[in-house]
């Protein structure tokens, strides 16, 4: 505990991890201990909170507070977030879902443990995310869409109705999934790509070109 509230560790000291800084902070149910980084970003500080150590330390950071989550980004494969997610998990140290309160996240819904909904996502009624997922900014995930477990749905991405994603999959910003499909394990949809058709386990969509 720091104060009154569960001290929470961030695994993940990039670009990334600010922005779940800012929603950690507006949540405001866990104080942040610090994060783990790499090497090189030992000793710094990310918005003012300390980086505290690297890999080696994680088992010694996660066992000396409440909590840990996942806050490295992903976009080509899910493996890093899925690895340190495994640690925190097998540490018992999995944190409920934080959402940001300028976030709508239907009572309806459900969210995976680890899972961080960010400023302006909205998760509509029935539908359900795995864990250890991102829903990132003025993201949109339509009722009844079922997100597997270590997806990142990225800015501005849309899913309609009835989708299904399986587990370590990533939407890149600004794209559109049809509703009703199915997207594979491990796939990867690229900024503003429009699916209209099922994509199969590991498929890669690359980044829609701009038409000139």
């Amino acid at each position: 505990m720091i104060g009154n509230r569960p001290s929470l560790v961030l695994l993940g000291a990039g670009g990334h991890a600010r922005a779940c800084i800012d929603v950690i902070e507006a949540d405001g149910r866990y104080a942040i201990a610090g994060l783990v980084g790499l090497p090189e970003e030992v000793g710094g500080a990310v918005l003012g909170y300390p980086v505290l150590g690297g890999d080696a330390d994680i088992s010694a950071l996660l066992g000396a507070h409440d909590f840990g989550v996942v806050t490295l980004g992903q976009i080509k494969t899910a493996e890093p977030r899925r690895r340190l997610f495994e640690l925190i998990v097998r540490h018992g140290r999995a944190a409920d879902p934080i959402v940001s309160p300028r976030a709508h996240v239907s009572r309806h819904a459900a969210l995976g443990v680890g899972t961080m909904v960010q400023h302006g996502a909205v998760v509509n009624a029935g539908a359900t995310i795995g864990a250890n997922g991102i829903v990132n900014s003025l993201a949109l995930v339509e009722h009844d869409v079922i997100v597997g477990d270590h997806c990142h749905v990225a800015t501005g991405a849309r899913v309609n109705s009835g989708v299904r994603i399986g587990d370590g999959t990533f939407l890149g910003s600004g794209c559109i999934v049809r509703q009703g499909l199915t997207i594979g394990r491990d796939c990867v949809v690229g900024m503003g790509q429009v699916v209209l058709a099922d994509c199969a386990d590991g498929a890669w969509l690359p980044i829609k070109k701009e038409m000139r």
